[in-house]
């Protein structure tokens, strides 16, 4: 058994990861944990599982009486947390845009997480980044990527915060996010625009293929989105991908964190009141499941609600989705202190 990495830790993985090299690597499809067969090495272009997983039901949760991670609801609060992300600035001399890259199956909310941190500064609700209905299509077929802007005062001004969303994961057997073209998207190598397709790979031919990327081109951090109603039945070889992926992106120094989406329909009691998430059994459940799923500790993992469907606003989703950014700057910052030693 091979070890992975979960931010420097060694975890737990059942894989044969290969070395990162370009296009010379390969990925291992997985087998059936009873299956006694060895597994056939494909090239890296082979798409990342096709996930058939329905939604979980709308369930009751129990609340505990006690937060299992202590967070504050206040206007106040949710003040400071604009003025932390609006004020970020990358830990470095040369770079001054934090490029953080957002992976995860066919419908887990990426691109509506795009478009809900834009919402909280744009002070109403908006679409920038397309979303689509489907659950068995990514919509997202190129790579985008967002400078979150300011509103108000700072109307159309641009944040040090760039989040870039890709092809999703698993949406069928000759479509699909491959390993090969999302460890190019972190390298840097590929271009904004870039239409993904398993059957040409990112590299030297590709039309605006970056070859000498800067760290300014590079992601500085990785966010796995996970659909919280339903990761208790996501396909376990999507965890031996995931594990794998990660294995590699640690490789090239880039910490990962997660954002637990959907939470809203995890329970009806979160779903009513966003305040009750850290008192939700069913969340805390769910988070523990993500963490098994990817091979990563909890406390890597936060709780969001998107904006979906709604027209307006709300304080306390705005705090969730504030929190979740200014937890992911945080291993922004330590993508740079890393670089700097």
């Amino acid at each position: 058994m091979n070890q992975g990495f979960s931010f420097g830790k060694p975890v737990a993985v059942n894989v044969t990861p290969s070395p990162v090299s370009g296009a010379q690597v390969s990925i291992f499809p997985a087998t059936s944990s009873d299956s006694n067969s060895p597994s056939t090495p494909e090239n890296i272009t082979t798409p990342l599982p096709t996930l058939g997983v329905p939604s979980v039901k709308f369930q009751v949760s129990s609340l505990l009486e006690n937060e299992w991670r202590n967070m504050e609801w206040s206007e106040e609060v949710r003040e400071t947390l604009m003025e932390s992300v609006w004020s970020f600035k990358p830990a470095s001399e040369t770079v001054t845009e934090a490029r953080v890259l957002l992976v995860g199956p066919v419908g887990a909310g990426k691109s509506s997480f795009i478009s809900s941190v834009q919402s909280v500064f744009s002070g109403r609700v908006i679409n920038r980044a397309m979303v689509g209905s489907s659950s068995s299509t990514s919509f997202t077929k190129k790579l985008r990527t967002y400078n979150i802007r300011g509103a108000g005062e700072n109307a159309n001004e641009p944040t040090a915060l760039v989040l870039c969303d890709v092809m999703g994961v698993g949406e069928g057997e000759s479509t699909g996010l491959t390993l090969h073209d999302a460890l190019s998207v972190i390298k840097g190598h590929a271009p904004e625009g870039h239409q993904f397709s398993p059957e040409q790979p990112i590299g030297a031919e590709t039309v605006g293929f970056v070859r000498k990327p800067s760290t300014n081109d590079k992601v500085h951090c990785v966010v796995f989105v996970i659909d919280g109603s339903k990761v208790g039945s996501y396909a376990k070889s999507l965890g031996v991908t995931f594990q794998q992926l990660r294995e590699h992106i640690s490789n090239l120094g880039v910490h990962q964190v997660a954002l637990l989406t959907h939470v809203d329909q995890v329970c009806n009691a979160t779903g009513s009141d966003i305040t009750q998430v850290y008192k939700s059994k069913a969340i805390q459940q769910a988070m523990v499941k993500a963490g098994q799923l990817l091979g990563m500790a909890t406390s890597y993992i936060v709780p969001v609600k998107n904006y979906c469907s709604e027209l307006d606003l709300d304080e306390n989703t705005d705090i969730l989705l504030l929190k979740a950014v200014d937890h992911i700057l945080q291993y922004v910052n330590l993508f740079f202190q890393d670089d700097s030693d």
